[in-house]
């Protein structure tokens, strides 16, 4: 099958596979039923999987330590970590194998391996989920990240799609202009990205508008929103895959036509999801344990899709603030949490950093020009929040700049702490 013929295979899978009014009991059988293929036929084909159960149940849960631990017992052709490494160093390619890796703005980097086929299947997905009437309305769609990946490679087989990538480590001053002449139908941005582009670009007008990379919090989408004067979707997208995508009605749903999710529950109705990818066949990834924060939905999407929808991507596992009572009980503060406290606090506030610096230590970090009244709003509001669960941290406001900083995805709410780094 040629690569066009695989992108539109793709494409019409995916929406067959969520179509609008499908009983989610009748999703679910069909996805019983792939995935079982998948742990009969791909999950033995990697070492690592050669003697486990084929079922999903029996299986490890494992992380990026474990998979980086041996690279080579993930994926069919044995590519070890350093001849990963290596070949994405130089041309990111193995054979026909395209090697990426994660940008490393929230922490360790992995790989990841992918085949021409596997290409041109997430292109489809993508597609599908996020342009589907490209067809009809030919797109020009503009990714500003900081780090190209093979994935995109594919995209501009057709006069109906065009993609141009924007490297976001080059500084805006540098590509500004070419985005703006490239005139993008669809922007693809972190949301830090996408508010200057909003406050400094005046030469776009786009059609579509998607946040990813970072976790998107209301004080951006309002300015984002605002000046574009389009609905900002987002695309839940990691080294690890593509995860969820929203809808015409603005809601996240979750890509379980190319995944699992299992859930592992967290403070406040939170979870965090271990995903299994049975589109992958290459490099195998099952009961994969993310860094991330969700509230999922529970109530069904207008649009009548049967994917599971996402209320909000809350944040990262790492930056919830852990304290420990003197019985040894753990006490949890989410992200969201403390930031909406902040931004409730005072309307002023349009930009902070919530840093636990220490133990007992979190900064508030705010922009130079705020009035001291908002500064102490947003102080109290936090140790409101604290005191609740019974915690009276040390915390302090401080004056900083704002700046974008495009080598670190933009963390509001970051645990700087790390207890087993104290003497």
């Amino acid at each position: 099958m040629t690569g066009t013929l695989q992108i539109a295979s793709a494409f019409a899978q995916t929406l067959w596979a969520g179509r609008v009014g499908r009983p989610r009991a009748d999703f679910e059988r069909w996805q019983a039923r792939t995935l079982q293929r998948w742990l009969d036929r791909d999950l033995p084909a990697v070492d690592f999987y050669r003697d486990a159960p084929r079922r999903l149940d029996g299986l490890p849960v494992i992380d990026k330590a474990v998979l980086m631990g041996d690279f080579a017992a993930f994926n069919r052709g044995r590519i070890t970590a350093e001849q990963g490494w290596q070949a994405f160093e130089t041309t990111g390619r193995l054979g026909n194998i395209s090697i990426g890796a994660s940008t490393g703005t929230s922490g360790n980097r992995a790989l990841y391996a992918i085949t021409p086929a596997e290409q041109h299947r997430w292109l489809g997905t993508m597609l599908a989920k996020a342009l589907p009437r490209f067809l009809l309305q030919p797109e020009r769609v503009a990714v500003v990240l900081p780090q190209n990946s093979a994935l995109y490679e594919g995209a501009n087989r057709s006069r109906l799609l065009k993609l141009r990538f924007f490297d976001l480590r080059r500084g805006a001053e540098r590509w500004l202009g070419a985005l703006e002449s490239f005139a993008p139908t669809t922007i693809v941005a972190p949301p830090r990205v996408l508010r200057y582009l909003a406050e400094n670009a005046r030469g776009l007008a786009p059609r579509r508008l998607f946040s990813g990379a970072e976790t998107l919090d209301p004080v951006d989408r309002a300015v984002i929103e605002a000046r574009f004067r389009l609905p900002l979707g987002q695309i839940y997208m990691a080294t690890e895959g593509l995860f969820a995508v929203s809808c015409s009605h603005g809601r996240l749903h979750l890509a379980e036509d190319a995944n699992v999710f299992e859930f592992e529950p967290v403070e406040g109705g939170l979870v965090s999801p271990l995903v299994t990818s049975f589109r992958r066949r290459f490099q195998i990834l099952a009961r994969y344990r993310m860094n991330d924060l969700l509230r999922l939905s529970q109530s069904p999407c207008p649009c009548g899709s049967p994917l599971q929808a996402v209320d909000e991507i809350v944040g990262r596992m790492d930056d919830v603030f852990v304290f420990e009572r003197p019985d040894g009980a753990r006490l949890l503060v989410t992200p969201d949490v403390m930031r909406n406290a902040v931004l409730d606090a005072a309307r002023a506030i349009t930009d902070f950093r919530i840093l636990r610096e220490g133990r007992d230590e979190i900064a508030v970090v705010l922009q130079p020009g705020l009035p001291e009244a908002d500064a102490e709003a947003a102080r109290q509001a936090l140790v409101r929040v604290f005191a609740q669960r019974g915690l009276v941290p040390q915390i302090r406001t401080r004056r900083e700049a704002m700046v974008l900083d495009p080598h670190r995805k933009l963390r509001r709410v970051e645990c700087r702490f790390r207890p087993e780094a104290e003497p």
